[in-house]
């Protein structure tokens, strides 16, 4: 049975890691921590007096964002834990979730939700980093966008879809065949 501390353990090539004097459950916290996010998301704070206000770099290692680096900017209101952090993605991106001037469809950072998977004081920003960094994997839905035409554009074609968001990704890095209503063709 592959365990969460064997999987790591191989990812870190056999060294365990642990401090002499870290207690199991502490232990089990830190692996679980290490493989939701898998060292793909990356806290910054612009300004390390406004502990409130910092960016998140996701850079996913699977799916169809592979390789790219995408920048979120969060503010933590002082109400906060009772309502959610601002979630913004400062790094234009052809996705179903996110729209291009940076708003993000997330149920999580819902303040009011009809299902019960928005916000509550239960939550902390470890569920929000997590829930970022799942946008580009496990909760990557193209039926119900927040971007209609990203979503349509994937159900319509998905290999233009695809190089389209390797587009955004790297930008001139690749040259489109024609660039029409905000589509790569």
């Amino acid at each position: 049975m592959l365990t969460l501390a064997s999987k790591l353990k191989k990812e870190d090539g056999g060294k365990t890691g642990r401090a002499s004097g870290a207690s199991d459950s502490t232990h089990r916290v830190s692996i679980r921590d290490r493989l939701l996010t898998k060292g793909t998301c990356k806290a910054s704070f612009p300004d390390e007096d406004k502990l409130h206000h910092f960016q998140l770099a996701v850079s996913p290692d699977e799916g169809y964002y592979q390789s790219g680096r995408f920048q979120f900017e969060i503010d933590v209101p002082e109400a906060y834990n009772m309502v959610p952090p601002k979630v913004r993605c400062l790094t234009r991106i052809w996705h179903p979730n996110i729209t291009e001037n940076g708003e993000i469809c997330l149920s999580l950072l819902r303040e009011h939700s009809i299902d019960g998977t928005g916000w509550a004081p239960t939550r902390t920003l470890k569920d929000v980093v997590w829930g970022l960094n799942s946008l580009f994997t496990d909760l990557l839905n193209f039926d119900d966008p927040l971007n209609i035409d990203a979503a349509e554009h994937h159900l319509r074609d998905k290999v233009r879809h695809v190089v389209q968001v390797i587009w955004y990704k790297f930008g001139a890095l690749c040259t489109p065949l024609a660039f029409v209503g905000g589509i790569m063709w």
